[in-house]
C-alpha cells in the first residue's frame, strides 16, 4: 500500500487522533527525506532528482586549470629565480676579494688593513666592470650621469674605550659618513687609488657599499618569450658591531623586474603576455563561481541545521549536541573556500607581476601554492565516497581533536627541553646557539635524524655541562620516541579500530545518523524527485484540512 492509499484511509477514519499522528508522521518522514539529500553525495542527488553534479563538474575543472596556471607561473618563476641566483653568487665572485663558494656564512676578515683592502677591491672592481664581466650588467643611469658607488660609516659619535684600565665613556648618538664614487669612462684601466676614506674603528659599527646595476636576461628568448629587465641594488656590509675583532662581510641584493623600454627579437614570436592574463582572468572567474557555490552550500548547512535543532526541540524535546550540529558544517566546502580566495589573491598578483608593476614572486607563490595544496587534498573529499577510503578519513576527522589535545599536553614538554637546551647547551653546541635551532634540532632527533651527530659535536670543556648533555639527550630520546611518539600512534590506531568496528556493526555513530536512517528510500526510489515532493505536500495539505472538519 503506498502513501497516497494510507492517506485516503486516514480521511476516511472518523478517529482523529489517527490523521493527527499520521499528519506528524508525514512530517517526520518529509523531513528525514530532506535531511538525507542533504548528506547524499553528488551521484545519489543525481539518482534521487536527476540533477547534474555541476558543482563536482566545477571542482574537477579548476583543479585542472589551477594546476596548469600554477605549472606555468613555477617555470617562470624557475628562470626568474635562477637568474637571480646566479647574479648573486656572480657579485660575491665578483666584489668580494678572494671569495669561494664554501665561504659564504664564515667570509670575514680581521685587520685594519684588509678592511681598507676590501672596500678599494670592490671600489676597484666597480668602476672596471664592464670590461671584466662575463654577463650584461651595466650602470644605472640618471640623464647622461652613471649613478655612483657610496661607501658609507655607521660610528658612535664619540667613544673612548680602556678595556686596560676597565673604563669606557660612549655616547650612544650613532653618525653616518658617506663618499660617492662615479664611474668614468674609459672602464678598462684604473689609474689612480679611488679611495680616500678613514675609518673610525674604535666606535665603528658598520660600513656599507652601495651601487645598483642593470641586466637583462636572455634565457627567456628560448622560450620565445621577449626578455626582461633586470636592476639590482647591492649592497655590501662590514658588520662590526659587536668590536670583537672579527668583521663578518656579506653582499646582499634587491631586485626590480619590468619590461624593457625598446625591444626587438628576431626569429621570436610576440610576447604572448595578454593571453597569459586572459588565461588567469578565466581562472579568477571559475574560483569565483566555486567561490559562490561553496558558500551557498555553507548557508544552506546552517539554515537547515537551525531547522533541525528547532525540529527535534518541538518533536522530541531534545537539545541538539554540538557534533550533531557541526555535521551541517562541510569543512570540505569551508576548505574549498580558503583556497579559492588564496588562489583568486594569488591569480590577481600574478597579472600584476606580468604587467610588470611589482616583482613579488615569493607572496604569489606562498598564495598559489598554498591554494593549489588545498584544491589537491579537497580531491580527498570525493574519494571519500568510497568505503574503504571513507574509514581513513573518517578517522582523520574523529581523532583529530583528541591528537590537538595530546599535541599541546606534548608541546609544554618540548617547550620545556627547548629552553633548557638554549640555555645550557647553547655556548657549546651549534645545534642549540638559538631557539629556532634547538627546535629544529629535537624535531629530527624525534625522527631519527642526526643523532649520533648531536651527541658527538658536544664539547668538553666543562665537565659538568658534558655529562648534563648527556642526561638531557638521553632523557628527550627516551620520553618523546619510546612514549609521546608512541603514544600518538597509538591514539590514530585506536580511533581507527572504534570507527572500523562500529561500521562493520552498523551502529549509528549520532542522533542524527540514527534519524536520518530510519528513512529507507533509496536514492534512485524516485521519491526524493520534486514531483514526489510536491504530490506530497498536496496530501499533507488536504489531510489538515480534514482533521480541522473533523475537529
Amino acid at each position: 500500500m503506498d502513501d497516497s492509499s494510507e492517506a485516503y484511509l486516514c480521511i476516511n477514519d472518523p478517529n482523529g487522533n489517527r490523521a493527527v499522528h499520521w499528519s506528524a508522521h508525514l512530517e517526520q518522514e518529509k523531513f528525514r527525506r530532506k535531511l538525507k539529500y542533504f548528506f547524499m553525495n553528488p551521484c545519489d542527488k543525481y539518482k534521487a532528482r536527476g540533477r547534474k553534479p555541476w558543482k563536482l563538474i566545477l571542482q574537477i575543472i579548476k583543479i585542472a586549470v589551477v594546476t596548469v596556471q600554477l605549472v606555468l607561473f613555477g617555470l617562470s618563476n624557475q628562470m626568474v629565480v635562477q637568474f637571480k641566483e646566479e647574479n648573486l653568487m656572480a657579485f660575491r665572485h665578483l666584489f668580494l676579494k678572494s671569495f669561494t663558494d664554501s665561504s659564504t656564512d664564515t667570509y670575514a676578515i680581521y685587520t685594519q688593513h684588509d678592511v681598507y683592502m676590501h672596500i678599494a677591491y670592490t671600489v676597484k672592481q666597480f668602476l672596471m666592470l664592464p670590461s671584466i664581466t662575463l654577463g650584461n650588467h651595466q650602470y644605472e643611469k640618471e640623464g647622461d650621469v652613471y649613478t655612483p658607488l657610496t661607501i658609507c660609516q655607521q660610528f658612535y659619535r664619540n667613544a673612548s674605550i680602556s678595556p686596560a684600565n676597565e673604563t669606557f665613556n660612549i655616547d650612544a648618538q650613532v653618525d653616518e659618513e658617506c663618499l660617492q664614487i662615479y664611474p668614468v669612462p674609459p672602464f678598462s684601466t684604473l689609474t689612480t687609488n679611488p679611495l680616500n676614506f678613514t675609518l673610525h674603528f674604535e666606535r665603528l659599527l658598520t660600513v656599507t657599499v652601495n651601487f645598483t646595476l642593470k641586466a637583462i636576461n636572455l634565457e627567456t628568448v628560448e622560450y620565445h618569450e621577449l626578455p626582461d629587465c633586470y636592476v639590482f641594488d647591492i649592497m655590501v656590509t662590514f658588520d662590526n658591531k659587536a668590536h670583537s675583532g672579527r668583521i663578518t662581510i656579506d653582499l646582499d641584493n634587491d631586485v626590480h623586474i619590468y619590461e624593457c623600454r625598446v625591444w626587438s627579437v628576431t626569429g621570436a614570436s610576440p610576447r604572448n603576455m595578454y593571453m597569459l592574463v586572459l588565461f588567469d582572468v578565466m581562472v579568477i572567474l571559475i574560483l569565483v563561481l566555486s567561490l559562490l557555490l561553496c558558500m551557498r552550500s555553507v548557508k544552506a548547512g546552517v539554515q537547515l541545521q537551525f531547522e533541525y535543532t528547532e525540529f527535534f526541540s518541538i518533536h522530541y524535546g531534545k537539545r541538539v549536541s554540538f557534533s550533531d550540529r557541526m555535521e551541517f558544517i562541510n569543512g570540505w566546502y569551508i576548505l574549498i573556500i580558503v583556497s579559492d580566495v588564496l588562489t583568486i589573491t594569488g591569480s590577481l598578483l600574478k597579472i600584476i607581476i606580468q604587467l610588470k608593476a611589482v616583482a613579488s614572486y615569493d607572496l604569489c607563490s606562498i598564495l598559489l601554492g598554498t591554494g593549489t595544496m588545498l584544491v589537491w587534498i579537497g580531491v580527498l573529499r570525493y574519494m571519500g565516497y568510497f568505503k574503504k577510503y571513507n574509514i581513513l578519513i573518517i578517522t582523520l576527522r574523529v581523532a583529530l581533536p583528541n591528537v590537538i589535545r595530546f599535541t599541546c599536553c606534548a608541546a609544554m614538554i618540548y617547550l620545556g627541553y627547548c629552553f633548557c637546551g638554549w640555555i645550557v647547551l647553547g655556548p657549546y653546541h651549534t645545534k642549540f646557539r638559538t631557539l629556532n635551532v634547538v627546535s629544529e634540532s629535537l624535531f629530527s632527533l624525534i625522527n631519527g635524524d642526526d643523532m649520533f651527530a648531536t651527541f658527538k659535536n658536544m664539547q668538553q670543556k666543562s665537565d659538568v655541562v658534558w655529562l648534563f648533555s648527556r642526561l638531557y639527550l638521553y632523557t628527550f630520546v627516551s620520553l618523546f620516541i619510546y612514549m609521546v611518539l608512541s603514544l600518538f600512534i597509538t591514539l590514530i590506531t585506536d580511533t581507527y579500530d572504534t570507527i572500523k568496528h562500529q561500521q562493520l556493526d552498523g551502529e549509528p555513530v549520532s542522533d542524527l545518523q540514527a534519524f536520518i536512517m530510519q528513512c529507507k528510500d533509496p536514492p534512485e526510489s524516485g521519491r526524493f524527485s520534486v514531483d514526489e515532493q510536491r504530490r506530497r505536500w498536496m496530501c499533507d495539505a488536504l489531510l489538515l484540512l480534514t482533521q480541522d472538519t473533523w475537529l
